[in-house]
């Protein structure tokens, strides 16, 4: 025994959900050190989506895919939410 406390948090798993626009909810389950870029896709591809037209928001911040749930101190059951990218402005 070497006395380091031990990391658990590392390779332990954390259940999200993101919710998009349609009020439609998918669970994923990934590890708290997985780049959320992983979920990312695979939430445009269950959904049919082009992989530029969704942003995905968590506490109304813009995620960027190399960051981790670890990272944002994310928790179990925590929502992300889906919108559909809007380019452009105002008339």
């Amino acid at each position: 025994m070497d006395g380091a406390p031990k990391k658990e948090q590392t390779s332990e798993h954390i259940n999200l959900k993101v919710i998009g626009s349609d009020k439609n909810e998918i669970a994923f389950k990934i590890k708290r050190t997985t780049p959320l870029q992983k979920l990312m896709d695979a939430y445009i591809e269950k959904m049919g989506f082009e992989r530029n037209s969704v942003r995905f928001l968590f506490d109304g911040q813009r995620l960027i895919g190399s960051n981790t749930p670890q990272d944002l101190d994310m928790e179990n059951e925590d929502i992300i939410t889906a919108a559909s990218e809007q380019i452009g402005g105002s008339f």
